[in-house]
């Protein structure tokens, strides 16, 4: 078995000053690939203290990973360590990488300093893979015992961008499980209710057949199928794809994706492949509906803009929300949210629209519990609405309150699409 172990490098890890990703990333990817992560861990910026960590990696692992500690400025210990692992007694300059800077430098307008030529001298017996995104090499140990430490640059897009060339590496010199995953993305059911659901389709699962649930609040639960170390993968693929059809037979349209995907996502397809518009206008989600939109590459070929409606006055003055409803219904009401959405709908010309008027905390309107929220959406046959209460701290109410509106958008264009 090729397993993997992963060792990020800073203090700013340990202390949570900054959120390591990277693992997440480097292990997503080394999965898929066939490679078993057989764990991972995390040390501050201390010479013996990552030389300990990362030589008894090398004796337990096929792989090791490393991000961090590779840049110009003097808490960046990690070359130097990887010189003694590595048993290098000088440092060598990669003419690629040196280019590499060069061009980096020069291309920000900024002055090469001693410090960032020293970044292209390597350890006389590491590997070199250039990195293209950054100043920092990538760099490759290959132990005499037979495993492998990668060391990556610590700044994320850097670390995530060297993984096509690490993994190509890894095909190379390392023989890899077959490996068949198929997610299904699910919303509108919490993780226990959604067990129990199809606990006797899971009980019937073939033996070489394993399934994880993924929850997340903003795109429900990601249901994993997998199957390892396949004889035939055609077969595979084929007993999955049945497994599949007869899982979305039972959870019907709670399914809002047969792949890793996101609601957002989800909506766009639908509307993308109608022709229609989507506008919004948000109030308790404060533009949150908005920015998880326009997070989708493509989505200004559906989505036509938004308002962000916090106070009264400009639900009233931009939105046209008449002072009527706001007075006999309260701000926090069907009537609201049905009336945001139409004034969006008509403001910015769109087919549909979707609004949000709520409390998502700490602090209450006295009518309504915290945590309330009214989704109102608005199509060419006609307005839906929808409220839901969820006991979270703001922070994930927003993000709650965020997914529900998106899904209950969801399937009410499929709905008026359907007719």
């Amino acid at each position: 078995m090729t397993d993997a172990f992963i060792c990020t490098i800073g203090d700013e890890l340990l202390i949570g000053q900054v959120v390591d990703t990277n693992s997440a990333r480097i292990a997503q990817a080394l999965g898929q690939a066939g490679v078993t992560i057989s764990g991972r861990s995390a040390v501050g910026d201390d010479s013996k203290a990552i030389e300990n960590a990362i030589t008894a990696a090398l004796k337990a692992h096929s792989i090791v990973i490393t991000t961090g500690g590779l840049g110009p400025t003097k808490d960046d210990i990690t070359k130097a360590v990887l010189a003694r692992i590595s048993h290098s007694s000088r440092y060598v300059e990669h003419q690629g990488q040196w280019e590499r800077v060069q061009q980096i430098l020069h291309g920000r307008g900024l002055d090469i300093l001693p410090e960032n030529r020293a970044q292209a001298l390597v350890p006389e017996n590491m590997e070199v893979i250039v990195n293209q995104l950054g100043t920092a090499p990538i760099m490759i140990y290959r132990s005499p015992e037979g495993s492998t430490l990668y060391a990556l640059p610590g700044v994320p897009h850097e670390a995530v961008g060297a993984l096509p060339s690490i993994i190509e590496d890894i095909r190379a010199h390392y023989p890899l499980q077959s490996i068949l995953h198929r997610n299904i993305m699910v919303y509108g059911l919490a993780e226990s209710a959604l067990s129990k659901l199809i606990e006797p389709w899971e009980t019937a699962l073939d033996a070489d057949m394993h399934l994880a649930y993924l929850p997340n609040p903003l795109t429900g639960v990601r249901l994993r199928l997998s199957m390892y170390n396949l004889d035939s993968e055609a077969d595979a693929r084929s007993r999955m794809e049945e497994k599949i059809a007869s899982l979305k037979e039972i959870l019907g349209e709670r399914v809002y994706a047969d792949e890793d995907s996101t609601l957002e996502e989800s909506v766009g397809k639908v509307l993308k492949k109608a022709g229609k518009t989507l506008s919004a206008a948000e109030s308790c989600t404060g533009g949150e509906i908005a920015h998880l939109i326009t997070s989708v590459p493509g989505a200004s070929e559906w989505f036509l803009g938004s308002v962000t409606s916090y106070a009264v006055s400009v639900k009233e003055g931009v939105l046209g929300v008449p002072h009527s409803i706001i007075e006999n219904h309260g701000v926090v009401s069907s009537e609201v949210a049905i009336a945001m959405a139409q004034g969006v709908r008509r403001l910015t010309g769109s087919d549909f629209a979707v609004a949000t008027t709520g409390l998502a905390g700490p602090s209450g309107d006295g009518v309504n519990p915290v945590g309330t929220v009214w989704i109102g959406v608005a199509g060419p046959g006609g307005n839906e609405s929808v409220s839901y209460v969820y006991k979270n701290d703001r922070a994930r109410n927003i993000e709650r309150f965020s997914a529900s509106a998106l899904n209950f958008l969801r399937l009410f264009i499929l709905k008026e699409l359907s007719h």
